[in-house]
């Protein structure tokens, strides 16, 4: 609602402990008096034109009727839109003659409560004027979680509770207090409104996941990406997905029917994703590992591979690290023996990676094909993600391993920078 429908009242600006009633006004909006037998058909034609306010209902008594018999309704309409009966619409005009509905316009005054308004209303209200207002979060499944500004942060309780308020099935606020972890991928966070609730239960593409979102990373706007690349297994391929997170990739990629090598290095995404495994019934079609990628590629893709690739079926590698996965190309130079080489069934990528250049798509490729010591021009696609941020673009490089790569004998690797030492091998197939 604009400023001529609702003005709040000036001493909630500023609020940082919530006041519901404070926000209480009553304002006078045009009607229409309506007879009660042509009221819905009013309401259809008018649709455009009726006020639309949460909460609020576009029909009300006509205070004035004098008439025993109450045959007459009035339809509230919006200020906004209607100011004079020239204001209607042709057919909005055309359908009240031809219900024989007068257009003259009454007026009536209407409460609005705290509940009638928008939680942007609520918060261009309180905040100061001037600044960003944002009512935006994830959902992740009973939690909303936000990104909240510096100067958003004193009123960062009153923002939580009323994202609760507005969101039926929220229980739970979070804001993020920093940068998403470089090892394990998830945050620190502080509860701002509602229960301390961090166990969430959240479906994707029919699929349930169980996690705890203190611990681990999930991101619900990755959904249609999930299902792009699953889409792209077959029947009997093998999936070695190197930063599996709790299974968004791994377990619908099994349920599809490929056979799934899953690893994570988050001990808490480790157990997760084993614990989703079960609850989805595919912990017989995946293997899980608790590993860096590095070693995860280096060591279990290293000893299944070259039966693999004598194989038909396709094998396929996930690389959902966005902020690192491109570094860790550099595992698959020289991976194999030499002996193995071969032209057929080579390892199909699919890479994810940041990137703020001008030309992301040519910046991915660029910088994948100096970790692989291979350029990968005209020999790839790259697919655009999602915009994660001002000028920073989420991209997925996908290309089948050259053999000049992964059967090469100059296999010199860069260090991990962000990556703690290997940990011990640690695999395990989920059972009941």
């Amino acid at each position: 609602m604009e400023a001529v429908l609702y003005k709040a009242p000036p001493e909630v600006r500023g609020m940082v402990s919530l006041d519901r009633d404070a926000f209480t006004q009553t304002v006078t909006v045009p009607a229409l008096r309506v007879p009660k037998g042509v009221l819905n058909k009013a309401l259809k034609s008018l649709k455009k034109s009726t006020i639309q306010c949460p909460g609020m209902p576009r029909v009300a008594q006509d205070k004035e009727n004098t008439s025993e018999t109450d045959d007459f309704r009035l339809v509230l309409l919006d200020p906004r839109r209607i100011s004079s009966p020239s204001c209607f619409s042709e057919a909005e005009a055309e359908a009240l003659k031809s219900f024989g509905i007068n257009q003259e316009l009454h007026y009536y005054e209407l409460k609005l409560t705290y509940d009638n308004l928008k939680s942007e209303e609520v918060l261009d209200a309180v905040l100061p004027e001037g600044q960003d207002v944002t009512s935006g979060f994830s959902r992740v499944g009973h939690i909303a979680h936000m990104n909240l500004r510096d100067h958003q942060l004193p009123y960062k309780n009153l923002i939580g509770q009323v994202i609760m308020d507005k969101n039926p099935g929220v229980t739970c606020v979070v804001n993020k207090i920093n940068i998403i972890d470089s090892t394990y991928r998830n945050f620190k966070m502080e509860v701002v409104a509602g229960e301390e609730n961090m166990l969430a239960k959240v479906k994707e593409n029919g699929v349930t996941y169980e996690f705890d979102f203190s611990c681990v990373y999930w991101n619900p706007r990755l959904s249609t990406e999930h299902m792009r690349v699953v889409q792209l297994f077959k029947r009997g391929d093998t999936v070695w997905d190197v930063f599996a997170g709790v299974g968004p990739f791994a377990i619908p990629a099994a349920r599809w029917g490929a056979n799934v090598i899953a690893n994570d290095l988050n001990p808490e995404s480790h157990r997760w994703l084993q614990h989703n495994c079960k609850l989805n019934k595919v912990e017989k079609a995946v293997k899980t590992f608790n590993l860096d990628g590095r070693a995860f590629i280096r060591g279990a893709m290293k000893q299944e591979l070259p039966a693999l690739l004598k194989g038909k079926a396709s094998v396929h590698v996930v690389m959902n690290l966005p902020a690192l996965a491109l570094e860790f190309l550099d595992a698959f130079r020289g991976l194999l023996d030499q002996e193995l080489s071969c032209d057929e069934n080579l390892p199909i990528v699919h890479c994810y990676g940041f990137s703020k250049a001008e030309d992301p798509e040519k910046d991915i490729v660029e910088r994948a094909s100096s970790v692989l010591g291979f350029s990968l021009e005209g020999q790839c696609s790259v697919h655009f993600v999602r915009n994660v941020a001002p000028h920073k673009e989420m991209m997925c490089v996908t290309f089948t391993v050259p053999k000049e790569v992964l059967f090469s004998s100059d296999h010199e690797q860069t260090e991990p920078t962000e990556e703690p030492a290997p940990k011990r091998q640690k695999c395990e197939v989920t059972t009941d």
